[in-house]
């Protein structure tokens, strides 16, 4: 307790108000001038003339104010040297009065404050709506044919269109450097990968920044030896360029954008800006190992060429990023249909297998796919998500962290001091349950969106599985099972799984369909965006 006499006290508020009167623009000054003379009072008590009365304290409600309480008593000792706008309580024996003083820069703060509930509020509207979907949050979009889907545009012109041509493909979008050269006609000429899996599995994902030095250090090596496989010369051989600009990790997208770049206008080729999405999408129109359902071009201008599946169809895009249904009507026209309010599939994967300590550097899909073929996919029992949600969008983070909560309680019922302890045939059990619940909600979301796209008018009939987890073997015979069971059966295309992950020639192959409609970008200012959403 802290005993002052009201002489001491009167002169103490003196000093106070003198120091609020030359700093009254500084708050936090004042506060510690204020505390240095006071001490450390908040819970004490102050003895005055026999009264018990509470001790000065102080708080700062507002960024711009300067909130002051004090006693009646220091009220009367403070009037007499020019304390502003006291207004004191006299009805009770201890009261408190208030004076607030605005700062010189109240007004901007008061903007600023305006201007982040505005912000938070136009966050909430996002609350529960898938990520990929164009709905005004971001300030990119992908729409090579402008508004109407249909404008093409070869601003950097394009090469001879009425014969087979050849594009150089360059892929940078996360932890793997591709190039490839492929032909207009579907063939995979040449084409290198530098994986980067040993330099991220010790720390169980990727490092942006080790994956951008490991990108600068293989592009040049790794583009080189595509243009010799596919027994070309130099780039001078190759008829465009074509990059991944987006979605994906911006410092690893710059170094890719920035050599494909450098070359198209060293080589004054026409350049192809590529979207990472499109790209894997078309690959299943790719006609790898003779599969050709149809044919495209064959005029004067375009030479005739094959492709595996025919717009429109329906896409489900599952990769570490993504995971969405889409319609995809032509090439830059996709209605996205449902996609993931949270988590991907291939990041649910990935954070089992650190979970499990599994080898994540080949990435965790892979390994939790392999240990499941040892487990018992109903031995644990997890919830599928958004039952709740009769709509057609995804969510893992939900069923993340229940495997988590499952296999730290399996751990701690055999009394082990972490899951890293658990039996191979326990952690066998907690993946192929895992994987089994992660596949049983992408089988209901496709089921109602076969329902819907069933009763359009010349309803959809063909599914293309795309994307890096579009690997997994159980997920692809479950859903060609669900293709098979249809009243009026669906016919199911999927790359083969090396063209699934990221690769040189899915940019390839993605600038020959924009080239084959005409459209090319201009590489002198081409950016990159880790967002790069489809128009909506």
């Amino acid at each position: 307790m802290i005993i002052r006499n009201q002489k001491q006290t009167s002169i103490l508020n003196v000093l106070v108000v003198f120091f609020m009167m030359i700093s009254r623009s500084s708050i936090t000054r004042t506060t510690a001038l204020r505390a240095s003379f006071i001490g450390s009072c908040k819970h004490n008590l102050l003895k005055t003339n026999g009264n018990i009365i509470g001790s000065p304290s102080f708080r700062v409600r507002k960024p711009y104010q300067f909130t002051r309480c004090i006693s009646s008593s220091m009220v009367a000792n403070s009037a007499n040297v020019g304390a502003k706008s006291v207004k004191a309580n006299t009805n009770a024996t201890a009261t408190t009065t208030t004076t607030t003083l605005d700062t010189d820069g109240g007004q901007k703060i008061k903007k600023k404050k305006k201007d982040k509930k505005a912000s938070r509020d136009k966050r909430r509207e996002f609350i529960g709506k898938a990520k990929a979907v164009d709905n005004g949050r971001w300030s990119t979009i992908y729409s090579p044919g402008g508004k109407d889907g249909f404008s093409f545009v070869a601003k950097s012109g394009l090469p001879d269109r009425s014969k087979p041509f050849t594009v150089l493909g360059i892929e940078s979008s996360c932890d793997d450097t591709g190039a490839a050269v492929v032909r207009s006609d579907g063939v995979i000429l040449g084409e290198s990968l530098a994986s980067q899996s040993e330099i991220h599995e010790e720390f169980g994902g990727i490092v942006p920044g080790l994956a951008k030095n490991a990108h600068e250090e293989k592009i040049d090596s790794v583009v080189s030896e595509a243009i010799a496989n596919a027994g070309l010369s130099s780039v001078e051989d190759v008829d465009a360029i074509g990059v991944t600009i987006g979605p994906g990790l911006e410092i690893c997208l710059r170094v890719g954008c920035n050599k494909a770049r450098e070359l198209a206008m060293e080589f004054q080729k026409p350049f192809v800006g590529i979207n990472h999405l499109e790209a894997h999408i078309l690959m299943a129109r790719l006609p790898f190992d003779g599969i050709a359902e149809y044919t495209v071009g064959g005029n004067d201008n375009i030479h005739e060429s094959k492709r595996a599946i025919e717009f429109p169809f329906l896409a489900l895009l599952v990769s570490g990023g993504h995971c969405q249904l889409m319609k995809c009507l032509g090439i830059g026209r996709y209605e996205i249909i449902g996609g993931t309010i949270d988590d991907s599939l291939g990041e649910a994967f990935d954070k089992t297998a650190r979970l499990l300590g599994l080898p994540v550097g080949g990435g965790g899909g892979p390994a939790v796919e392999k240990l499941a073929k040892e487990g018992d996919p109903k031995a644990v029992q997890l919830p599928i998500p958004l039952q709740k949600r009769k709509d057609f969008d995804f969510s893992y983070a939900g069923l993340k962290t229940a495997v988590r909560m499952k296999t730290e309680k399996l751990a701690a019922e055999r009394e082990l001091e972490s899951v890293d302890d658990l039996s191979r045939e326990d952690k066998a059990n907690v993946a192929a349950s895992f994987q089994n619940v992660a596949i049983k909600h992408i089988e209901q979301r496709l089921k109602r969106t076969m329902d819907m796209l069933e009763n359009e008018d010349g309803g959809i009939r063909s599914l293309a599985v795309v994307g890096g987890v579009a690997a997994n073997q159980e997920l692809r015979k479950r859903l060609e099972a669900i293709c098979e069971e249809r009243q009026e059966s669906w016919k199911m295309f999927v790359p083969p799984p090396r063209l699934c992950t990221d690769q040189g020639a899915m940019a390839a192959w993605a600038a020959v369909e924009r080239i084959m409609v005409g459209s090319s970008d201009i590489p002198d200012d081409q950016e990159v965006f880790a967002r790069f959403p489809f128009q909506s």
